[in-house]
């Protein structure tokens, strides 16, 4: 496979588990430029969050100038929650606190619960989010136990389907706008079903028409750049 890196390219990464966005686009530029002896600009059209696996549009020299219209595309999110228990983070990045509730709601009220969060809402990001309060980073002040309040934002759920249900797991099928957060998608389904709920596994399986279906590994990407060499 030929690749025009300076020209630019738009890579189909699926990110690993436990590595930010950051960590992967910074892997893919070195690795890049180690093959072509060219340090280039490399960025990514929509952050994954450390413990979401799945597809990142990275993007390399020319191609960067598409980022923006790249991160306006919708996007499709497999996953699951779990019931009965909260997170500061609204996933398991951070210690859950156990619900003092023991109910397991009935699959008919899950998926009525579902379609109250689909369509045109309001959703207040997650604490833990890049989100800016007066300059600073909202997970900065929320690691420091900062008292600090997110305005709700309008995004779009296309799409909410509950696919699976052995408690305290439920699985998950959303397609979204951009800007939505999942985390704050679990954490208000679980106090709208009074149970609370925090994410625990995500995998972007979709932007826009670009599926995981044609996505590659870095250690694949790596092996791809070795053939160039040769």
């Amino acid at each position: 496979m030929d690749f025009d890196f300076i020209t630019g390219e738009l890579l189909l990464i699926d990110k690993p588990i436990d590595w930010t966005s950051f960590d992967a686009v910074n892997k893919i530029r070195r690795l890049i430029s180690r093959t072509i002896g060219v340090r280039l600009k490399v960025g990514h059209a929509g952050t994954l969050d450390p413990k979401a696996t799945g597809l990142l549009l990275v993007c390399t020299g020319g191609m960067t100038k598409q980022i923006n219209r790249f991160m306006e595309l919708d996007k499709e999110y497999t996953g699951t929650f779990f019931l009965g228990a909260t997170t500061p983070s609204c996933d398991s990045e951070t210690e859950p606190i156990p619900c003092s509730t023991t109910m397991h709601p009935a699959p008919e009220i899950l998926h009525a619960t579902a379609q109250k969060f689909t369509g045109n809402i309001q959703q207040v990001p997650p604490l833990f989010s890049a989100k800016k309060i007066e300059g600073k980073r909202a997970y900065t002040l929320a690691r420091k136990n900062r008292d600090i309040v997110l305005p709700p934002v309008p995004v779009t759920i296309h799409t909410f389907e509950i696919t699976r249900i052995e408690f305290p797991e439920v699985d998950f099928l959303v397609n979204c706008s951009k800007g939505t957060y999942i985390r704050s998608l679990a954490r208000d389904f679980g106090e709208a079903l009074g149970t609370g709920a925090y994410l625990s596994s995500l995998r972007r399986t979709r932007i826009g028409n670009y599926s995981t279906d044609d996505a590659i590994s870095i250690p694949q990407f790596e092996a791809l750049l070795q053939t160039m060499t040769k």
